[in-house]
């Protein structure tokens, strides 16, 4: 199985323009600029679209293994955040935060925090990384 993104760019780094589009039609030509990476313009960056792609990751891992010991949950929210620091001449992801906040009906803390830390490490997105992944999981009631 393979999946692509593409992301063709017009200019220098500060002027330029770029857009982000993904294989199946859910990004078509978003755009992106150097502001909207390191300032507040708007626009995407790459960073926020790993996020995504590390959340939807793991709330398919945490879903699978859920289903796996019989749990079937209400409501599943998850936030993975990159943090980007000057490193020399460029920049470093230096961290990333994922986080889980969950309604599982009939589940105890522990198998939660149990799946949940399970979950984060079998997701293809935490697993390409290389950075110290920060976890917190919640369990609603």
């Amino acid at each position: 199985m393979k999946r692509f993104g593409s992301a063709p760019w017009n200019g220098g780094l500060r002027e330029g323009k770029g857009s982000v589009s993904t294989e199946s039609p859910a990004l078509e030509s978003y755009p992106y600029t150097f502001f909207s990476r390191y300032g507040e313009k708007p626009g995407t960056n790459p960073e926020e679209l790993l996020g995504a792609a590390h959340a939807a990751c793991f709330i398919m891992s945490f879903g699978r293994l859920l289903g796996m010991a019989n749990f079937v949950p209400e409501l599943v929210d998850s936030k993975s955040e990159f943090v980007i620091e000057k490193d020399g001449d460029g920049f470093s992801i230096t961290s990333v935060d994922l986080s889980v906040t969950a309604k599982v009906p009939g589940i105890d803390q522990a198998t939660f925090q149990s799946i949940a830390a399970k979950a984060k490490a079998g997701c293809p997105v935490s697993k390409l990384m290389k950075v110290e992944i920060g976890f917190g999981a919640t369990l609603l009631s």
